[in-house]
């Protein structure tokens, strides 16, 4: 079974959805591919905005910032139901960009066989959990250069990345998937290319849509006439067909 994932590693709904997924995962036993996509929540953010995290949100919505505290806690609260610990007050500003590209080149290094399968969901859950727990500059290059070696990029590659415009057409053809999906905001989950979930949804939506994937991928059951063979005479394989 295959999951695409388009999300972005400064949303908060983000991983409490990444969590949620993983435990309806774990819980049907199904085999997964999780591909992790592109999805830029604000292409026009820069990592340099003097603002906290509260302020910016604020002015961002026109609600003020004891609004965006208090949606802050709210959101921090829901995180830590699912075992993660949030620290939206030490949060940097970041451009995402640079992030999803590593992201793309883990994935090709993935397919290519030249890194260990899952490193690019290792990457993800080390790009979140730097910017919710940790406080670190998830757009600093040589940020992004030490979280990428820690989970097992070559190191010469991602500097390579990171000073070039490599992927960044893939950036934005993932967020453009993601919008004729009819995705307006993340996370967005599509299973198998046919069962969508937005949004961090409750483990039982997704165990609902992980079971109505998996009915779907169970073989046709053969009808034939009594004491015929499944195979029948009366079909053509490979070799020809019987007369």
């Amino acid at each position: 079974m295959r999951i695409d994932v388009w999300s972005d590693v400064v949303c908060p709904w983000c991983y409490i959805g990444k969590r949620r997924l993983e435990e309806a995962l774990t819980s049907s036993g199904e085999t997964t591919t999780v591909v992790w996509h592109s999805f830029q929540l604000d292409p026009s953010s820069t990592n340099e905005d003097p603002r906290d995290l509260a302020t910016r949100l604020g002015e961002k919505y026109g609600r003020g910032r004891d609004w965006a505290l208090q949606a802050n806690a709210h959101v921090t609260g829901i995180a830590a139901e699912v075992g993660l610990e949030y620290h939206l007050d030490q949060a940097k500003p970041a451009n995402t960009v640079d992030a999803h590209r590593l992201l793309h080149l883990a994935r090709d290094l993935e397919e290519a066989g030249e890194v260990p399968a899952e490193t690019q969901g290792r990457l993800k859950e080390r790009l979140l959990k730097a910017y919710f727990t940790d406080g670190l500059p998830v757009g600093d290059h040589t940020t992004l250069t030490e979280l990428a070696t820690e989970v097992g990029l070559p190191t010469e590659q991602v500097r390579e990345v990171l000073a070039s415009t490599t992927y960044t057409d893939d950036v934005a053809a993932d967020q453009a998937q993601a919008l004729a999906y009819g995705a307006n905001g993340v996370p967005f989950f599509v299973i198998d290319e046919k069962y969508g979930v937005s949004g961090a949804q409750p483990v039982e939506v997704f165990q609902e849509a992980l079971r109505r994937a998996s009915a779907d991928r169970k073989p046709v059951t053969l009808i034939t006439a009594p004491g015929a063979t499944t195979d029948g005479d009366a079909a053509c394989g490979p070799d020809g067909c019987p007369i």
